[in-house]
C-alpha cells in the first residue's frame, strides 16, 4: 500500500525559509516521479515541483524557480521542499504526489495517483 506522508509546515515570516519533508512507503521509487503541490483556499491545486526519483532530475513551476529546491534522500525514502524567500502569497496546504514516471508531463495533477495528506504552510506579512 502506497504512503505519503508530509511534514515540516508551519508559520513563516515572509522572506523566510521552510524545508518540508515526505515520506514514501510501498513504492518501487526508481520507477516514480514526486510532485509537489499546492493549494490556497478557494483555489485550484497548483504545480510547485517535481522530482524524478531515477536520475534526480527536477523540474520547477516558473512562479518559484530560484527560490525552491526539491531533492531526495534516497536511503531514508524520502522527499524534500526546501522553500526561501517565502512570499505571503505562498500561504496554503502543500502536498506531495506520487505518479510513474511515464511522459514528459509532470505538472498536471490529475496525473498523479498517489498523495499525502497535505501540510499548512502560513506566510505572514
Amino acid at each position: 500500500q502506497v504512503q505519503l506522508v508530509e511534514s515540516g509546515g508551519g508559520l513563516v515570516q515572509a522572506e523566510g525559509s521552510l524545508r518540508l519533508s515526505c515520506a514514501a512507503f510501498g513504492l518501487t521509487f526508481s520507477r516514480y516521479t514526486m510532485g509537489w503541490f499546492r493549494q490556497a483556499p478557494g483555489k485550484e491545486r497548483v504545480f510547485v515541483g517535481a522530482i524524478r526519483w531515477s536520475d534526480g532530475r527536477t523540474y520547477y513551476a516558473e512562479s518559484v524557480k530560484g527560490r525552491i529546491t526539491i531533492s531526495r534522500d534516497n536511503p531514508e525514502n524520502t522527499v524534500y521542499l526546501q522553500m526561501n524567500s517565502l512570499k505571503p502569497e505562498g500561504t496554503a496546504v502543500y502536498y506531495c504526489a506520487a505518479k510513474y514516471s511515464r511522459g514528459n508531463d509532470y505538472s498536471l495533477y490529475s496525473l498523479y495517483p498517489y498523495w499525502g495528506q497535505g501540510t499548512q504552510v502560513t506566510v505572514s506579512s
